[in-house]
């Protein structure tokens, strides 16, 4: 069992990423349960009205969620009934988390990896351009423009395009997600667009820094000898080299877009798990908000192996090296 493994070392290295994982995603249920077991005021302070919240009503809502439990036993309550898919139950509506949240995923799923192609198009590309252009006009300006996109929280760059494309120019609706792809499409062109501008601009860093340590290397001034074109040179020597920096940050980007999806929501008023995020905390809707976060959490580690998977599979040297 042992040399049969040792012949496949994608599989060890998965195997060791998912242990790892599992060790994390636990420690990290137990922070999230914890903040929200500190978190000011009690479960009878956001059920009850004020007039209502008598020594016996109190009682009766400690006795329903089991407050008068030890930390540990109310943490072992939760984390068993996330083992079986159950994140416990809202307390602002009264529906179980999970039902809300499955409603909302998919508007968050389609906002996100419609940011994240546009990312990597626009980003990966201008980050070709201004390598292989080092101290050109067109590096000047992409490097600035990234600068700019960088600095600009989302909020108003979001604010900004919709005064711009929804209020002067009518181009795009105001709010919602629409239904149908695309008329869902349409809908969220706008806020794609808000939440790719500063995946595009780190994409443009790293690609452009890629490039350029690719550029200056031994073998693409040999080939440039040979008499290969430009075209040839750049596809079949400078892109497959300067790809592995560019996987290895694709992952957590990718990441980085669901959870930057929380203010887009909230801008353009998109019926998303962000924008569920911040209405929970308007209400300190504690079960809703361990359900976010822990579900955000497994998307951040999730994105991070597919990230180090793509990354053993392009890079041979890591492959020759655990071999």
């Amino acid at each position: 069992m042992g040399s049969a493994l040792s012949r496949h070392p994608l599989l060890v290295f998965v195997g060791k990423r998912l242990v790892a994982m599992a060790v994390l995603l636990v420690a990290l249920s137990f922070v999230i349960f914890s903040l929200t077991y500190l978190a000011p005021g009690s479960a009878a302070s956001l059920l009850l009205p004020i007039g209502e919240r008598t020594p016996e009503r109190i009682a009766e809502i400690n006795a329903k969620y089991h407050l008068n439990d030890s930390y540990l036993e109310q943490y072992w309550r939760w984390a068993r009934g996330v083992l079986h898919g159950n994140l416990g139950t809202s307390v602002s509506t009264s529906l179980p988390v999970w039902d809300t949240l499955k409603s909302r995923i998919p508007t968050t799923v389609f906002l996100s990896l419609f940011a994240y192609v546009l990312a990597m198009v626009s980003g990966v590309g201008s980050g070709i351009a201004a390598g292989m252009r080092r101290g050109s006009t067109i590096d000047r300006v992409t490097v600035g423009a990234s600068i700019v996109a960088l600095s600009a929280p989302a909020f108003v760059i979001g604010v900004f395009a919709l005064y711009l494309f929804s209020v002067l120019l009518p181009v795009f609706p105001v709010a919602g997600s629409g239904t149908g792809f695309f008329d869902r499409l349409f809908h969220l062109t706008l806020p794609a667009i808000t939440l790719a501008c500063a995946v595009v601009a780190v994409l443009i860093r790293h690609t452009r820094a890629a490039v350029n340590g690719v550029v200056d290397q031994d073998f693409v001034t040999f080939a440039r000898a040979r008499g290969l074109s430009s075209r040839e040179i750049l596809r079949t020597y400078t892109l497959r080299n300067a790809l592995i920096p560019i996987v290895t940050v694709s992952g957590p980007l990718l990441a980085g877009t669901v959870v930057a999806g929380v203010i887009v929501e909230s801008t353009f008023s998109i019926s998303g798990v962000g924008s569920l995020l911040v209405a929970s905390v308007q209400t300190k809707d504690l079960p809703m908000i361990q359900g976010v976060a822990l579900l955000f959490a497994i998307v951040i580690i999730l994105m991070n192996l597919a990230a180090d998977v793509a990354y053993f599979a392009i890079d041979p040297r890591i492959r020759l090296g655990r071999t």
